[in-house]
């Protein structure tokens, strides 16, 4: 501790030149990889189906009486009559099963469900999702789903302890689903295309506008670009252009991205992330410690010989205070390496630092966003 307070007071003391730094270098990404096509986004299906072939891991049918009725009724659209007979496999679970439809999908391609049981079921491992259709939010199917579920955990049980890694009520068909309807696409037919950055920046914007326009004057002689807000650039369709060779062009255009600068704290797992524009005023810290220890030493008392007295204990309490920390550090971040070396230096634990990022937020010194999770 002693070693980084004389740092940073020694920083304090230098001149501004010695503590200015080049910019960093600006960051250039493709339109492709900082912006989707609205007319490119993902729907979600969702479907009801059983998984059989489990090892007595299954749903227990008092439990979860909806297994059972969807198990009769599955036989009996097989044919196979259920009346009067009594059954209780462990061998089947109920579950629900979501997929992604993915943009421009056609009919026989497949695509990934994810499985996740609906009853007391304690694994899916080793079972194998019978056909379920799988419906959109219009309530139209859309694709079929059927194939071996992939279970990332395990369970081992003996007689007097069970150990679990993962989680073995959920799972993964590969492949498992085939798209049996088309989303209406009106691709061909669209007069502009509508470009929704991932991370909304309005310099971002901008720039993706003035790039997108300085390739349309060279080849079609004019702008069609238009930035309407943080998240959306609009681009007009040329009377000339084939909208499919288009996007192919427009999505591979080199543009200098921009980022708010923000510092983001799970305080949970003690994670700490600062974006590389992230600034501090100079500001002056301190930070301390109270470490209270308590020690129970009893004692034993024995009787005198020939005595009627008993053995007794005496309790002995030790209490003990200790206080670290308490200077005052001068703390300066001009560029993200000397705020990181500045913050790892202090020798404190990720929730001190995260205790010191907020106090220097409320001071009103962090030049950023401070982002709790």
């Amino acid at each position: 501790m002693k070693t980084f307070f004389r740092l940073f007071v020694a920083l304090a003391f230098l001149s501004p030149n010695v503590m200015a730094v080049a910019p960093a270098a600006a960051m250039t990404s493709r339109i492709k990889d900082i912006a989707s096509l609205q007319a490119g986004r993902d729907n979600q299906l969702i479907g009801y189906g059983l998984i059989v072939g489990l090892q007595g891991t299954g749903d227990g049918f008092r439990a979860s009486p909806f297994t059972e009725q969807s198990m009769r009724a599955m036989l009996q659209n097989l044919g196979i009559s259920t009346q009067g007979s009594q059954s209780n496999p462990k061998n089947t679970a109920a579950v629900m099963v979501t997929a992604n439809l993915p943009p421009f999908a056609s009919p026989g391609s497949r695509i990934d469900v994810d499985v996740s049981s609906l009853g007391d079921a304690t694994s899916l491992r080793g079972g194998t999702l019978i056909m379920t259709s799988l419906s959109g939010a219009d309530g139209q199917i859309y694709a079929v789903a059927q194939g071996s579920v992939v279970v990332s955990g395990f369970t081992a049980q003996g007689q007097a302890s069970t150990l679990t890694e993962g989680v073995t009520t959920s799972g993964r068909v590969p492949g498992g689903a085939i798209i049996e309807r088309e989303l209406p696409s009106r691709f061909k037919d669209s007069v502009n295309l509508v470009l929704q950055l991932r991370n909304p920046d309005f310099s971002t914007a901008i720039r993706i506008a003035d790039v997108v326009n300085g390739y349309a004057s060279a080849r079609f002689g004019g702008p069609v670009a238009e930035a309407k807000d943080a998240q959306e650039v609009i681009v007009q369709k040329p009377r000339t252009a084939d909208l499919t060779r288009l996007m192919a062009d427009l999505e591979n255009l080199v543009v200098e991205t921009d980022t708010p600068a923000k510092v983001v704290v799970n305080e949970r797992t003690g994670t700490i992330v600062i974006g590389a524009d992230v600034r501090v005023s100079p500001v002056a810290v301190s930070y301390g410690t109270l470490t209270v220890q308590v020690t129970e030493t009893p004692q034993i008392i024995q009787p005198e010989p020939f005595s009627r007295g008993v053995t007794a204990v005496q309790p002995q309490t030790d209490i003990a205070a200790q206080k670290t920390g308490g200077k005052v550090a001068l703390l300066n971040g001009p560029d993200l390496k000397t705020l990181v070396a500045g913050l790892n230096n202090i020798g404190v634990k990720p929730d001190g630092i995260i205790a010191i990022l907020q106090g220097i937020k409320s001071a009103g010194a962090l030049q950023a966003e401070l982002v709790l999770q």
